[in-house]
């Protein structure tokens, strides 16, 4: 086997639980291949770079391996390598969501907006019927 479609090849690598949702993120513009954007039947073969957008997070990566087949997480880790580059954007993006996240409020249950909780309403209750 020396080329396999692409939405497939996501499939089994693991980066879309189905191979209509690569289907629909290749047509989205989420994963462009060599730099151009595809289409899910395009062939790909070993060597080629992935850019895939997932969320806030850009992957780029290089096809090691092809595989028609989705096998465990640890196999589908093989089938591609990510650039030192990805990995090092990732991983400063990630912290700072994580410092961003310590700065933020945490809101409680009984703090939230819109209609009240079962507790809420008991609290409301209690205090009404105590005046």
């Amino acid at each position: 086997m020396s080329t396999i479609r692409l939405d497939k090849w996501l499939w089994a690598a693991r980066f879309y639980k189905t191979r209509s949702l690569a289907a629909g993120a290749i047509k989205g513009g989420k994963v462009s291949l060599n730099g151009q954007r595809a289409k899910p039947g395009k062939e790909i073969q070993v060597g080629v770079s992935l850019k895939i957008s997932q969320g806030i997070y850009v992957r780029e990566i290089v096809v090691c391996e092809l595989s028609q087949q989705r096998g465990p997480a640890q196999k589908a880790q093989l089938l591609y390598e990510e650039t030192e580059q990805s990995r090092q954007k990732n991983m400063t993006l990630k912290e700072q969501l994580k410092n961003q996240a310590i700065y933020l409020p945490q809101h409680h249950l009984s703090q939230q907006k819109g209609r009240p909780n079962k507790r809420d309403r008991h609290k409301i209750i209690q205090f009404t019927r105590k005046a």
